[in-house]
């Protein structure tokens, strides 16, 4: 017994800390709800739907479920739901505007895509509850991004234009937010200083 608990000891003083995964997972979803949400404010074409899509499967989708990943192996439960689960988002928003045109699926129609998003209000709602232990900052991204999901349920709802491009320029804002907060956490731990306030 005595050895077993001490090649655990051993093990686990073996394993580096590792790097903060969390600036990798607010890029990953700062830029993207960024992208996304120019093209629902009007601010740039439709043509860019592509751009926004690679965007979405890779670092909105791929680099969060990264983050999510190493934010459980330093045990912070609250990370790696938040990263894994919008890391899912992205990956199955993506999936719901391109199966259609693969012939996997039918386009979804208003009602249900109002659905989807408020659920997803719901979830950050909750989430935004358990970033009141947290830093202002961090409460401010998910405050603003469960507006922004019920925004963009509402606008599919009700079919109101004005509705959805309201929500783009709040989620640019939203977005924006998730950018400082990483770009925080990367200049405060490579300075070793408050370098910006979160």
């Amino acid at each position: 017994m005595a050895i077993a608990q001490q090649a655990t000891e051993k093990s686990k003083a073996t394993i580096p800390p590792g790097a903060n995964p969390a600036p990798l997972g607010l890029m990953g979803f700062g830029a993207t709800t960024v992208l996304l949400n120019l093209h629902n404010a009007g601010l740039i074409s439709t043509g860019s739907l592509g751009m926004i899509l690679a965007m979405g499967l890779f670092y909105g989708g791929v680099a969060q479920v990264i983050a999510g990943l190493l934010e459980f192996r330093k045990g912070n439960t609250f990370g790696t739901l938040a990263f894994t689960s919008y890391g899912l988002f992205w990956l199955s928003l993506v999936a719901l505007l391109l199966f259609p045109d693969l012939g996997l699926a039918d386009h979804v129609d208003n009602v249900s895509m109002a659905a989807y998003l408020g659920i997803w209000g719901l979830f950050t709602a909750y989430m935004f509850i358990g970033t009141l232990k947290k830093n202002r900052a961090l409460q401010f991204v998910f405050g603003t991004l469960t507006l922004l999901f019920f925004l963009l349920a509402v606008g599919d709802y009700t079919g109101i234009a004005a509705i959805k491009t309201l929500a783009g320029y709040e989620g640019i804002l939203c977005g924006l937010s998730a950018i400082y907060l990483a770009c925080a956490e990367v200049l405060n731990e490579t300075y070793g200083r408050r370098m910006l306030p979160v």
